[in-house]
């Protein structure tokens, strides 16, 4: 499996629920496709922090609030 193409901590190519397809599938941009990336890898990738992937994946999320509250109240 390549560190690459389809590394196991994101699911490997066999899973159909990898990241990566996850997020083309729902066409979910930058903000909560890495939210979906970092919950999908917590406690998987080799010497990572599960709570340290959480709390990047919180903070994607809340930057997309962010983006979706400042675009209602422009309109």
């Amino acid at each position: 499996m390549s560190d690459v193409d389809h590394p196991d901590h994101y699911g490997g190519a066999e899973n159909t629920y990898e990241a990566i397809k996850v997020i083309e599938a729902w066409g979910l941009g930058f903000c909560l496709g890495n939210a979906v990336k970092y919950i999908a890898r917590a406690g998987r990738k080799k010497y990572a922090n599960a709570a340290t992937d959480l709390r990047k994946a919180a903070w994607y999320l809340n930057r997309e609030a962010d983006r979706l509250e400042a675009q209602t109240n422009d309109n």
